[in-house]
């Protein structure tokens, strides 16, 4: 390599350079000949894009190193940026020099067909492809979007632990580690600390990672997951469901802004996406059971909506379903109860469309420190483990709502996935703790 390095362009920023020389680095994608001339397939975490050699612009010793460069080989490459409507991106390279930084050894994923555990298998690689390039950038951007509309709208980013001293709505979910000389447990969610940032910052929002014990193999489950989870004092159901309402719709208006190549790479029907307007279609949780019913499926009115009952209530509409109005039993200790009908509980569950699911969950929380002593008892929990939770009702208590939207669980409809595995870059399943 030369000792003067001339500063690196990226493939994402090619139309401010049409005309100049420039040098780039990254990764062969692919590589194909024509007599004098090697087409090659340059990717540098950016995008992708095509670089052409031709014998007679480069010196001999750059033709043999071009010539023996394998999949995924890196290099360095100089040349000028040449607009071509029918190359990637639209631009292309006139490559003048190459260097090479490594040839890579036999690359294991080959462009023949492999099988899903052979590419979990090595997830660590298979992360290079066009396709998880697309999701990873796409996930990117949701994030991004979720954070800017929240920061932009006066929300406090906190973070709330992951390792809980108590296990908030039992143990049968959530693992248990050793804590020094006590027991731990790896968060669920941070909304209980959230209820407590609010009282002091109003309105707030955390982002992290959050981690479920559950025994499912389903395409909608995975062991750790990623969650944003705002929470506002003195908001009520209503406002709760218009600030997710407003989140997703902001989302999504991002990533077809930002995001509409990655979306072509996925083969993306974006007219589905570009329907998603507020405000959403609603329904009551009886509603919802007689839609079931009428569906003829197998549900029970007072059981939680399973992931083939959600399908069934969303799969043909064009816009998310807020459901609202759940069973107090089959929902947490913390729901605030409706006034008129207290078996039921102000939740509300908003279900992607094309069969992805619940992606939001969250509602108004109880404020009032007597109803939720009784809720404690009612769910078996100790009330000294939630001494402090109980001080927010004993001190200035109003009421408060929030939500959990799941990371994976939008990107995966966004990607229309099939499974929330591809979702995020290592996913930890029911089997799988590696890589």
């Amino acid at each position: 390599m030369s000792d003067a390095k001339q500063k690196q362009v990226y493939i994402s920023d090619l139309a401010a350079h049409e005309g100049r020389s420039v040098t780039m680095r990254g990764w062969l994608h692919n590589r194909r000949s024509s007599g004098r001339l090697q087409f090659l397939t340059f990717r540098d975490g950016t995008g992708f894009m095509q670089a052409v050699v031709s014998k007679a612009d480069v010196s001999e010793d750059a033709w043999k190193a071009t010539k023996a460069l394998t999949h995924e080989s890196s290099l360095e490459l100089t040349g000028t940026v040449r607009k071509d409507e029918r190359a990637p991106g639209g631009y292309e390279l006139t490559v003048t020099g190459v260097e090479v930084y490594q040839i890579a050894e036999e690359y294991p994923i080959t462009p023949k067909e492999h099988g899903v555990n052979f590419l979990l298998d090595r997830r660590h690689l298979w992360l290079r492809s066009k396709r998880q390039h697309a999701i990873l950038r796409i996930r990117s951007e949701v994030i991004n979007a979720a954070r800017r509309y929240l920061d932009d709208r006066g929300f406090a980013c906190s973070d709330t632990p992951i390792f809980t001293p108590n296990a908030c709505e039992g143990t049968t979910t959530l693992f248990e580690t050793q804590y020094f000389d006590d027991k731990a447990y790896l968060s669920q969610s941070g909304q209980l600390y959230n209820e407590a940032i609010a009282m002091a910052v109003g309105k707030t929002y955390c982002f992290g990672p959050t981690f479920r014990a559950e025994k499912s193999k389903t395409r909608r489950h995975l062991i750790e997951f990623w969650m944003i989870e705002p929470e506002v004092a003195f908001h009520e159901l209503d406002d709760t469901i218009e600030l997710a309402e407003n989140l997703i719709s902001a989302v999504i208006e991002s990533v077809l802004e930002h995001r509409r190549p990655e979306l072509e790479v996925l083969e993306r029907d974006v007219s589905k996406l570009e329907s998603v307007k507020t405000p959403f279609h609603r329904m009551s949780y009886d509603e919802a059971a007689k839609k079931l019913e009428d569906k003829g499926t197998d549900f029970v009115l007072g059981d939680d909506f399973g992931a083939q009952d959600e399908t069934a209530l969303a799969e043909d509409l064009d816009r998310p379903l807020v459901v609202t109005g759940y069973p107090t039993n089959i929902k947490a200790f913390y729901m605030q109860p409706e006034e008129d009908r207290p078996d039921r509980v102000l939740c509300v569950d908003i279900l992607a469309p094309e069969g992805y699911g619940e992606i939001v969950g969250g509602g108004q929380r109880i404020h009032d420190l007597k109803l939720l002593e009784q809720r404690l008892k009612e769910h078996d929990l100790p009330e000294e483990a939630f001494g402090w939770y109980l001080d927010l009702r004993r001190y200035g208590s109003v009421p408060h709502s929030g939500f959990g939207m799941g990371i994976e669980r939008l990107v995966s409809w966004i990607c229309k996935l099939e499974h929330l595995r591809e979702a995020i870059p290592f996913p930890r399943m029911l089997y799988r703790l590696s890589p």
